[in-house]
């Protein structure tokens, strides 16, 4: 059984980036976007699992869902 996706307004392949630059670039781009706009995130590197959504519980960002088994995060920015 497939779970539904949330909808998304970007996405973003990071591919294998380790914590630091993942986080980095992540934090860019959701500044870029509106609040209350979501990114999907394909992230690859092993530490993502964990490092994610402890990222966004210490920025306030929120992990709306996440899909650990294809590597996708569904994040959404903060407002303001």
């Amino acid at each position: 059984m497939q779970r539904e996706s949330p909808e998304f307004d970007e996405e973003w392949d990071a591919g294998d980036l380790g914590c630091g630059d993942l986080v980095i670039r992540l934090r860019f781009r959701l500044k870029a976007m509106q609040p209350g706009e979501v990114i999907r995130v394909h992230a690859t590197d092993p530490g993502a699992r964990e490092d994610l959504p402890a990222w966004c519980r210490m920025t306030g960002e929120t992990l709306l869902a996440h899909d650990p088994d294809r590597h996708l995060y569904f994040i959404q920015r903060a407002g303001g």
